[in-house]
């Protein structure tokens, strides 16, 4: 199943997409939540039940409406929370190489993640950002989940049990804002706290079974063999594969789920795939050809992001009308 927020005469539904046609679930049945996390939060039977009229109404090609006819929002509009991992190590260890650094051994031993701002969290179409944004403003491509069910101290061989679902990802990146903070070992915090891209739409893992492969030697849980690509104004960027993920979200839900809850509707990012931004890319460029033009997103770019079961995620840069600049308040040091 595919699950869809979506925005009609104004107010937030919950729909379903089957065949690029988009259904109302309060149509399957009037007694279900109209948001997601309400949704989730009847369990894994409703969904299931859920799930079977729907397809039994699309056979029937009962109330359906193309999905183009709709603006879609984030398929969890406002999560409870947002965390972000780290787990392709290709994307860690170029991005050190490139620095001049070595790769930290510490990778290897536990998965991480930060929190960012579940608030600011927004679905496909326009983003506008600030002018401070537009200093090295970089994509940054990956896989998320949601959580289906509550939890705490979730083991990794029962993790995959705990995902309601996958979608894409864009961790939006003020690379300037967010070196400039980690100078102080803190964050990252307003280098990414101004927007989180997800969407289009929530796929449960059933329909992922067939892309299911092993994790890489010595983690556990699922992993996928979903190839991932990013093109910014229809120039390909960046392309990469869930599989190539070292942690793996069954371990990542292990670490987040240490001694405190998680709920439905929490979202989990994995981190940027190998090649998956402009950072990587223009270090590696630098390093191969000291007259590599550097590149960053502009106002007006196009970034469109498609992984292998979960559709196209797309949305276009806009720039606030403001010169505000939180960059110029900095104290000059004597």
């Amino acid at each position: 199943m595919k699950l869809v927020s979506y925005l009609q005469n104004g107010d937030v539904k919950l729909g379903a997409i089957v065949q690029q046609q988009l259904y109302s679930l309060q149509a399957v049945n009037e007694q279900l939540p109209n948001d997601i996390i309400g949704f989730l939060q009847q369990g894994v039977q409703v969904r299931l039940e859920t799930e079977k009229k729907l397809l039994s109404m699309a056979a029937t090609h009962s109330l359906p409406s193309p999905v183009k006819d709709y603006s879609l929002l984030a398929p969890v509009p406002r999560p409870n929370s947002c965390r972000d991992g780290y787990a392709f190590r290709q994307h860690v260890e170029t991005a050190r190489r490139n620095r001049g650094v070595d790769m930290i051994k510490e990778f290897d031993e536990y998965p991480i993640f930060y929190f960012t701002n579940h608030n600011a969290v927004q679905g496909p179409g326009p983003i506008y950002c600030m002018p401070d944004h537009f200093q090295q403003l970089d994509f940054e491509l990956e896989i998320a989940i949601v959580i289906g069910k509550e939890g705490k101290n979730i083991k990794a061989k029962d993790a995959d049990n705990y995902i309601a679902g996958f979608t894409i990802m864009n961790d939006l990146s003020a690379r300037k804002l967010q070196m400039e903070e980690m100078l102080l070992n803190l964050g990252p915090a307003k280098g990414k706290d101004f927007s989180t891209v997800i969407g289009p739409w929530l796929v449960t893992p059933d329909e992922l079974e067939n892309f299911l492969v092993a994790p890489k030697e010595g983690h556990v849980g699922n992993n996928y063999n979903l190839a991932m690509k990013c093109w910014v104004n229809d120039k390909l960027v960046s392309t990469g594969n869930v599989s190539e993920m070292d942690w793996t979200f069954a371990e990542i839900i292990e670490r987040c789920s240490y001694g405190v809850n998680l709920y439905p509707g929490d979202v989990i990012g994995s981190g940027t795939v190998g090649t998956g931004c402009f950072l990587e890319l223009n270090g590696t460029g630098k390093l191969n050809d000291p007259n590599y033009k550097a590149q960053w997103l502009q106002p007006n770019d196009i970034v469109k992001m498609q992984i292998d079961g979960l559709g196209i995620l797309e949305n276009t840069i806009h720039a606030e009308a403001t010169d505000w600049s939180i960059l110029s308040l900095k104290k000059v040091l004597k």
